[in-house]
């Protein structure tokens, strides 16, 4: 059984014991979260797609960890104009393992 989920903007397929990583919440670790915006549910070949959302679908997952990605470095130059800037950038995420899929039909 797996479901793709719309977290913070990111549309993620998961499975029941995954971990995945979505842009930063505001959820402590250790918390519960419920993710209601389901937008596809698939269980033994039998697909319910939802417009937008899945009706009576919802998503269990527990939140594990907070960190930062890998490092982005942006560089820019201007040729001739001795013009360089060099800068990191390192995106916030939030750590997720989903629990529980559950769909009420």
């Amino acid at each position: 059984m797996y479901a793709v989920v719309n977290v913070a903007g990111s549309q993620v397929r998961v499975q029941e014991g995954d971990r995945i990583r979505v842009p930063r919440l505001s959820s402590e670790p250790g918390s519960q979260i419920q993710l209601s915006d389901v937008l596809l549910v698939s269980n033994e070949g039998q697909a319910s797609v939802g417009s937008p959302t899945v009706a009576g679908a919802s998503v269990e997952a527990r939140v594990a960890s907070h960190g930062l990605g890998e490092k982005v470095i942006i560089f820019k130059m201007k040729r001739r104009k001795n013009y360089r800037r060099k800068r990191g950038h390192r995106q916030p995420f939030t750590e997720l393992e989903i629990q529980k899929i559950s769909l009420s039909a």
